[in-house]
């Protein structure tokens, strides 16, 4: 306990884990009081596997009617989702669903928050950018993730890309959080090595950025009295923590070995406690930067954050060496120099996302150093997240990241 907390915490209204634990959800649909559906997906999972049609046909003999919307994209757009409201909306025939179900990775699920709160009146999208109304009132959200790592499912916000500009946006509000959130390893079994490192390190990246944010004692809620981000607290770090130490253990031999029942299960809880703790607690400069990083390359979310990761940390070494001991000691490093753990520390973090087929500098993924003033101007434009990072002056602390990250260089934030 930390006396001086402010703890605000909104996990979904149900939290089911288990391999297979799929086969629970059309009675639990059915318990509810749900009778038409929506399930948004995308065609891998509609046309290679068989988890669509089984739920169909499941609920469909507890009287539940599901619409079945295949057109989900990575990294979505506010106009896919703009698009897919009107789809939808043509398909039911002016019927507005009781329930919507996403199916997929974090792209599919954060398409289906948004089709929450677009379906029942077609608005368009770019209307809920800037936070919802409280006659707003989303249709109920189940999520069915199929990564170990985006974390949606326990999640406020959707993030989207809007194409005008080229920048992500968020839907943002805690009545987008799942009324069912429902985990079963079997659906990232099929996962291949690429999206299994890819979503490993995001999952990774939300335990350890959440672990060391802003405490809710400073954060700014902006006088909200319902915030969806409100600053780390020793509830959310209780998560983290568990979560960092299951990547730890997990992560490599999951991308290893997709047979390893043990480590995709391990994977999937890892994700699951990283997206209790920062669906509270908030991130800050590894995901601020990454989305300007992601912007320039294209490159994907999981990518861009560990390309930022242990640059971050090393930043992090003036105002968070306790917890950044803490994470090396799980790390299994024993020195008693603090600015020597911490160090390899970082060097092990960077080993680790190198191992798993990931660049680990700016200048591996295309990034050209007469380019870092702007990406320095993008980051610290994402200012819901350059506000919380825990340093005294962050547009130098940024400044001196991208640096350390085009060159490579990790020894020269150290000082603890």
């Amino acid at each position: 306990m930390r006396v001086d907390d402010r703890v605000h915490f909104c996990p979904p209204g149900r939290l089911i884990i288990g391999a297979g634990s799929r086969a629970q959800l059309p009675a639990l649909v059915a318990r509810l009081g749900y009778r038409q559906g929506v399930l948004v997906t995308d065609t891998f999972f509609s046309g290679h596997t068989p988890w669509v049609e089984e739920y169909v046909s499941a609920a469909r003999a507890l009287g539940i009617e599901t619409l079945v919307f295949d057109g989900g994209a990575p990294d979505p757009t506010t106009t896919l989702c703009d698009q897919a409201t009107a789809a939808i909306r043509a398909a039911l025939d002016g019927h507005v669903p009781d329930h919507v179900i996403a199916l997929g990775g974090g792209s599919n699920i954060d398409l289906a928050k948004v089709l929450c709160i677009t379906l029942p009146t077609g608005r368009p999208t770019h209307d809920f950018v800037k936070g919802l109304s409280p006659s707003d009132r989303p249709i109920p959200f189940v999520a069915l993730p199929t990564t170990a790592g985006t974390g949606s499912e326990a999640t406020p916000g959707a993030i989207l890309v809007d194409p005008e500009n080229a920048t992500k946006v968020a839907v943002m509000d805690n009545s987008l959080r799942p009324q069912v959130a429902l985990i079963d390893p079997e659906f990232t079994y099929c996962c291949p090595p690429k999206v299994t490192a890819d979503a490993g390190i995001d999952a990774f990246t939300h335990a350890i950025e959440s672990y060391l944010t802003l405490d809710s004692s400073k954060f700014d809620r902006a006088g909200s009295a319902d915030p969806g981000y409100s600053g780390r607290s020793s509830l959310t770090m209780i998560f983290a923590r568990e979560a960092i130490s299951l990547c730890a253990r997990y992560l490599k031999r999951a991308y290893d070995d997709g047979a390893d029942i043990e480590a995709r299960t391990g994977m999937c809880y890892a994700s699951l406690y990283a997206a209790l703790s920062y669906g509270s607690a908030g991130l800050n400069a590894v995901h601020g930067i990454a989305y300007a990083v992601a912007g320039a390359t294209h490159r994907s979310h999981g990518t861009t954050n560990a390309v930022m990761l242990p640059y971050v940390l090393a930043e992090l070494a003036g105002t968070r060496a306790e917890e950044l001991l803490d994470v090396a000691r799980i790390f299994g490093i024993d020195s008693s120099d603090p600015g020597h753990a911490i160090g390899e520390l970082c060097g092990q973090i960077r080993s680790l996302i190198g191992a798993v087929g990931i660049p680990t500098t700016l200048k591996k993924i295309g990034i050209e150093k007469a380019s870092l003033p702007s990406l320095l101007e993008d980051a610290l434009g994402v200012t819901r997240l350059a506000r919380a990072f825990p340093v005294p002056d962050v547009k130098a602390a940024y400044a001196r990241i991208l640096h350390n990250a085009f060159e490579g260089e990790l020894g020269k934030s150290l000082a603890v």
